[in-house]
């Protein structure tokens, strides 16, 4: 058996006709049947010895819990994935017969303008929701990896949210409510919708970053935030020292920023080419609201910039912080990978020589030095000390794990999400060296007993 190939899996023998019973004609796929893209986005995402059977996409709730309690009656692990944008990031997945999707699950269920909520399926991509939300000046304070792509309960299920924490805080701190499916079948709820909900045990805190690993999501409820009336973006570039000292004097300071983002040096010239500004590592800084308190602020900023020795900007494009995770997440900002091979612009196909990419979170004073001592392109979001750091497709596992140890120095992690599965094979993505793993196994031992959602996506199950 060629291991490489899961079309050859044991897992290939699935026997997919009740499932078409469940979820209806034309949502069930054998893997013979995916079109390359997908089945690519796939083998990026499992152990090269499983296979899936084929994937299933229901329409409704009712019918995704139909699927799943079949699963449980065949015990048949399953792999849950949304539009499959983040399916390659973190631990490969074992013992996966069947994969199973909510990118049909997309509906809008309400939008409380008045209340500033919303409720929508778990499938509804996120640039479709900003889209609904914007035609009521509101907008949802995330700003995930493949923004095009990725959708609700994806994001949610990887925690994924990027500058905008500054400000807003996490993916769990605007979740209000939350449905999922239990790995048994079982339609389960938690959380309401309204802003003050402290009903029950906080289920949205478990399965935020799980995952799929506790359950499917199906359906959230989100608190979202009008839109602002002026934003700008404040560039300041110079040497490591004043850069760090122009961090933490904003961040002591009485301004209030929306996003506070420390670049490579790397990651900044693209933007500032066309600008009289200086070389070296980089200040992203956002600010949002009132027209004259945008400009006062970024005033402000620029002249603490100038008594440090940098150089500053304060950016036409008002909204040009938001273009820099479009441009990190797209394989093309890569040069080497852009010469070499132009497909890899795409994320939804990954060629090999794509680069690998790793979260890392560390205490927020050592963000630059970080920065300066990686031979990696960093990306870190200066007030809370998460980010992203991009390495060479060629990178070592010696060089990844020495990045490792940095990290865990500096009181963090470092998780490697997109790499060769071959890489990951040799060297944990996950890396967590704390005393939790015990406890986390117990949970999912809990709510997934046959440790069949997500098998093996953590090092602990």
């Amino acid at each position: 058996m060629d291991s490489a190939d899961p079309s050859q899996s044991l897992s290939s023998s699935l026997d997919l006709k009740p499932l078409e019973a469940l979820a209806g004609t034309g949502q069930t796929l054998s893997w013979n049947q995916l079109p390359s893209p997908q089945v690519e986005r796939f083998t990026q995402a499992l152990d090269p010895e499983t296979g899936l059977g084929g994937i299933v996409t229901p329409e409704t709730q009712e019918q995704l819990a139909a699927v799943v309690a079949w699963t449980a009656q065949q015990q048949v692990g399953i792999l849950p994935y949304g539009n499959g944008s983040k399916l390659h990031w973190g631990g490969l997945v074992r013992n996966a017969g069947l994969g199973v999707g909510t990118a049909r699950l997309n509906r809008l269920v309400e939008h409380a303008v008045g209340d500033l909520t919303v409720t929508v399926e778990a499938g509804m991509k996120f640039a479709d929701l900003q889209g609904i939300l914007a035609a009521a000046d509101q907008f949802l304070p995330l700003d995930p990896a493949y923004p095009d792509r990725a959708t609700i309960g994806g994001i949610i299920a990887t925690a994924d949210t990027g500058s905008l924490r500054h400000r807003y805080r996490g993916v769990r701190d605007i979740l209000l409510g939350i449905s999922f499916v239990r790995a048994d079948g079982q339609l389960t709820k938690a959380g309401g919708r309204v802003v003050k909900n402290v009903a029950g045990y906080d289920l949205m805190k478990l399965l935020t970053g799980s995952y799929g690993t506790l359950g499917m999501i199906t359906q959230a409820t989100l608190r979202v935030y009008p839109m602002a009336e002026a934003s700008g973006t404040v560039i300041l570039t110079g040497n490591a020292e004043a850069i760090a000292q122009a961090t933490q004097t904003l961040l002591a300071s009485a301004l209030t920023p929306v996003t506070v983002d420390l670049l490579s040096a790397s990651w900044v010239k693209p933007w500032v080419k066309s600008w009289e500004i200086g070389i070296g590592p980089g200040l992203i800084v956002g600010f949002q609201g009132l027209s004259e308190s945008v400009q006062q602020q970024s005033s402000r900023l620029l002249e603490v910039g100038e008594k440090l020795g940098l150089r500053g900007i304060l950016a036409d494009e008002p909204q040009l912080w938001r273009q820099f995770p479009q441009t990190i997440w797209n394989a093309s900002s890569y040069p080497k990978v852009a010469a070499e091979s132009p497909a890899t612009a795409s994320p939804e196909v990954s060629s090999g020589v794509s680069p690998i990419r790793c979260k890392i979170g560390i205490l927020p004073t050592a963000a630059v030095a970080t920065l300066m001592q990686s031979p990696a392109q960093g990306w870190i979001h200066a007030g809370v000390g998460l980010g992203i750091l991009q390495f060479e497709p060629d990178t070592s596992i010696a060089v990844l794990e020495e990045q490792r140890r940095w990290c865990q120095a500096q009181g963090g992690f470092f998780s490697i999400l997109e790499a060769p599965i071959e890489l990951k094979q040799r060297l944990d993505p996950w890396g967590y060296t704390g005393n939790a793993w015990e406890l986390m196994g117990q949970i999912k031992q809990k709510f997934d007993p046959q440790t069949r959602l997500s098998p093996q996506r953590f090092s602990f199950s």
